[in-house]
């Protein structure tokens, strides 16, 4: 067994060395800094348009993945100082990007070429406004050089061939607006009216495409606070809609109009309305709109007209240095801008203005432009998002390692004690009360809890953690009215006193729901946590799916819950200590430490907790208390992951004390985790180029871990960010396997030996191990995680109906097995006509599950006989002094 276990700690500790050092480009070291103007993006170039001159002010964009630019307008008898017209153009171009072949990091385009589609404009048309849709290419307004247009509609490719539908037109002509789509709505700012409109218009439309096409129309909304604008840089992130600088035409004594260049900001929320942002630190106008997204939170605005030159064209002519080649990010949650880069010269062109920012993959293409006043360009250019990650030094690989080690070795050590099922199910309930409490806390806080709460408070504010208040409410009810029965009926899962309260089909039902949550759990929460940390170390997602999966296979399989459960003390011992560690490492890198901090959140609203409104659809206070206080009966009276740990401790006592030590841990550590995020926030707003785009915002922790803090200890946190995500794991695979040979095999073939039965559980282990990473393996390679998403809705659907059997088993005489069950399969029904409906928060689904089934069952039970013995089965029938 030593020789088997050197063996395996050499053979571990050799694979993640192995990785180190083998991170992606765009590395920063642990506790650098991401240099002023690092690049988050790589360029490279698309075919040119076929018209040699190129255009600006085109409509582009795409439509069943070609790329269509249509319109424009240029000078095709020379430049505008000579003397030659602007001409206007109604041609429409596609390119088919499915036979672009990616190769490596470049693309190639041998037989890839432009073609003249048979469609054309309604008129020549240009500086209108371009949003790529799912329905295809929406155009929206544009003008020539007599008149500006209400037109607005649809270019779709079917077969190849370009389509045009027409849709309602705007209110009044604009040319030279802005938009962008949020959700399925467009909205459409600013332009002009007419090519001598005296002023640009202060005009917000919105039109919802969620409607049929022959319903549609458009809504005029209250405009933005600032001053009329065109030219502006329209964006759209978390459901927002933003509007950046711009230029406003005003009046001067000749009768003539000068620009005002504009470098200020707004967002419209929805339902919220307007607000100012941040000012743009130049001005960005006719940068390529709208904005593209990177990631989850920023927005790019790329180069712009500041102004610096303007009114120069013709006397600088071909001497025109160009616009600005700065790629710029918002960063929506802390309202900053920061530098990442510059658009690299394309063989001596320019950035262009005046032109579309088409989204495509990963990136987003800038089709055609202007780099100099009067001068347009053909080229095409495609712009890639790149992966920026902290570079892990062998300080950390080796910390990884020695952690990762030591759980392995955990396994190996409580394997010699797992000599029956009482040993690999409950420990032979030997384990400590503080031990047990600490995993049963451990068991709640999954990688991705410990990251999804830091990012909840860095987006928003402290509203869900009187979400942690309400489930510490609900412990004296566990203690007093759950506890005595799974003690002292001497069961191992929860399942078994449904057996005994209501029938075998209650306790199959409530097993099976527990077992069918379970397996699609394990994949989501291997996966989620691979792919942040892979995407901020640079460690292969697929090395972090299969370490967590073998090693916690491994040590649970020899350990069984003991190594569970000591392993889970380690893990939160280490998060919290990391938790910690982070929030002082962002406290001495703010100026003003904690005060500061708390001043800046305060300002923001970032510390608020009520929400004071009746509204169920939100989180209000009531919400929140009602919600997640019966949402807490669900895992601790019905989740064999949780209930298994109160049957690990010598007594109910000691079963006691674990359930009051985990309720005692939820809102100091709560507190921690919200201050986190809010320092997280208050230090990024004050570093922004420090943040790089993340896909994800859970992703923030991890990011911050590994860039900021020391080698070693950065490795140290990441290791126990993967025993988390193990311990969720390991959590399920025993409790599955608890549950399918107690409740399955061994109920229906009770002659089996316990020899027998324990060698059944740790095969039951292995292939669930298996089966979790081979999921999470799956969700990898397809990049898609939406059906797992929906397995998990679906059966998540009956966790409250099962909560519901626990409480009307427990605290009425009348319900029996037939109302218990249809009581069951009716909650699951409800929840899923509320869910659909969207009225109700989600803070509500367990509550509602909770009280159907319970109510239903009851009701059905009045009708139906009782014809089973229940004595010792509800709290009223209990002894007087265990009472």
């Amino acid at each position: 067994m030593v020789d088997n276990m050197k063996y395996g700690v050499g053979l571990l500790v050799g694979l993640i060395l192995s990785v180190a050092g083998s991170s992606g480009v765009a590395a920063v070291s642990p506790g650098e800094t991401v240099p002023q103007g690092k690049a988050v993006l790589d360029w490279s170039t698309l075919p040119p348009l076929p018209d040699s001159l190129g255009v600006a002010g085109p409509f582009a964009g795409v439509s069943d993945d070609v790329l269509i630019v249509a319109g424009g307008a240029n000078f095709p008898e020379g430049p505008p100082w000579k003397g030659n017209p602007k001409v206007w153009h109604d041609r429409v171009y596609v390119l088919d990007l499915k036979a672009l072949g990616k190769r490596d990091e470049t693309f190639s385009f041998s037989g890839v070429t432009w073609r003249e589609a048979s469609q054309r404009l309604p008129r020549p048309l240009a500086y209108g406004v371009s949003l790529t849709t799912p329905e295809g290419l929406l155009c929206i307004g544009g003008g020539d050089h007599k008149k500006h247009y209400r037109d607005v509609f649809l270019l779709q490719v079917h077969d190849g061939e370009v389509q045009r539908i027409e849709l309602p037109p705007t209110p009044q002509p604009m040319a030279f607006g802005c938009g962008a789509l949020v959700g399925n709505t467009v909205y459409v700012a600013g332009g002009r009216e007419s090519p001598d409109a005296p002023g640009a218009l202060k005009t917000f439309w919105a039109m919802d495409l969620d409607e049929p096409v022959d319903k549609r129309q458009w809504r005029e909304l209250e405009p933005w606070p600032g001053c009329p604008r065109m030219l502006a840089v329209a964006g759209t992130q978390g459901g927002s809609f933003y509007l950046f600088s711009g230029v406003n035409l005003v009046a001067v004594a000749d009768g003539t109009t000068e620009r005002e260049y504009l470098c200020d900001g707004y967002c419209y929320m929805p339902k919220r309305g307007w607000c100012r942002t941040a000012d743009v630190p130049y001005p960005v106008v006719a940068a390529p709109s709208p904005a593209p997204q990177l990631g989850q939170t920023h927005l790019a605005v790329i180069g712009g007209d500041d102004g610096s030159h303007a009114g120069q064209g013709t006397s600088l002519r071909n001497q025109h240095p160009g616009f600005r080649r700065d790629v710029l990010t918002y960063e929506t949650m802390t309202d900053t801008w920061a530098a990442m880069g510059q658009v690299p010269g394309q063989k001596g062109t320019l950035p262009p203005v005046t032109t579309v920012a088409v989204p495509y993959g990963e990136g987003f293409i800038l089709p055609c432009g202007e780099i100099r006043p009067g001068v347009r360009t053909p080229q095409m250019l495609l712009a890639q998002r790149r992966q920026v990650q902290a570079v892990f030094g062998w300080l950390d690989y080796l910390t990884v390692a020695v952690y990762l080690a030591m759980l392995v070795a955990m396994g190996f050590y409580f394997s010699r004690r797992e000599n029956t099922t009482n040993d690999f199910f409950l420990g032979g309930r030997r384990i400590p009360w503080w031990a047990a409490g600490l995993s049963i806390f451990g068991t709640q806080l999954s990688a991705i809890t410990f990251m999804a709460i830091p990012a909840k408070a860095f987006a928003t504010d402290w509203v869900y953690l009187m979400g942690h208040v309400a489930v510490v409410a609900v412990t004296p009810l566990l203690i007093w009215a759950y506890l005595p029965f799974y003690r002292r009926l001497n069961v191992t899962t929860a399942y078994e006193y449904l057996e005994k309260r209501f029938n075998v089909v209650a306790r199959l039902l409530g097993s099976a729901a527990f077992i069918l949550l379970q397996l699609g759990r394990m994949g989501v929460v291997l996966y989620l946590p691979s792919m942040a940390l892979s995407a901020v170390t640079g460690v292969d997602v697929y090395l972090c799916i299969v370490l967590m999966g073998v090693l916690a296979t491994l040590y649970t399989v020899l350990g069984g819950i003991e190594a569970v459960v000591w392993t889970d003390v380690i893990q939160v011992a280490v998060l919290l200590g990391g938790a910690v560690l982070s929030l002082g490492v962002i406290v001495w890198g703010v100026e003003g430490g904690v005060a500061q901090i708390v001043s800046m959140g305060s300002d923001a609203g970032k510390f608020r907790m009520i929400n004071p409104t009746w509204d169920i659809a939100t989180t209000a206070i009531w919400v929140v208390l009602v919600g997640k206080m019966l949402e807490g009966l669900v895992p601790f009276t019905a989740d064999q992951t949780v209930v298994q740990r109160y049957l690990t401790t010598r007594d109910e006592k000691q079963a006691a004390r674990s359930i009051w030590t985990n309720a005692l841990l939820i809102i100091p550590s709560g507190v921690l985790f919200f201050s986190l995020g809010t320092a997280l926030w208050a230090f990024y707003k004050l570093h922004p180029n420090l943040l790089v785009p993340l896909d994800e915002t859970d992703r923030i922790l991890p990011w911050f871990v590994a860039q900021q803090l020391p080698m070693g200890i950065s490795g140290l946190v990441i290791a126990a960010l993967f025993a988390a995500a193990m311990s969720s794991l390991d959590s399920s695979m025993n409790s599955i396997a608890t549950a399918l040979t107690t409740d399955w095999y061994r109920r229906f073939r009770p002659e089996v030996t316990d020899r027998h039965c324990l060698r059944l559980a740790r095969w039951f282990t292995v292939a669930l191990g298996a089966i979790g990473t081979g999921l999470a393996l799956y969700m990898a390679v397809i990049q898609n995680r939406s059906l797992w998403d929906q397995y998990l809705r679906i059966v998540g659907l009956f966790g409250g109906g099962v909560a519901g059997l626990f409480v009307v088993g427990i605290f009425t005489r009348r319900a029996n097995g037939v109302g218990a069950v249809l009581g069951f399969f009716i909650s699951g029904v409800v929840i899923y006509f509320i869910r659909a409906s969207g009225a109700v928060h989600f803070f509500l689904y367990a509550a509602i599950g909770i009280v159907t089934c319970a109510s239903v069952a009851w009701l059905a039970s009045c009708v139906t006989p009782q014809r089973k013995d229940i004595d010792g089965l509800t709290i009223y029938t209990l002894p007087a002094e265990d009472v």
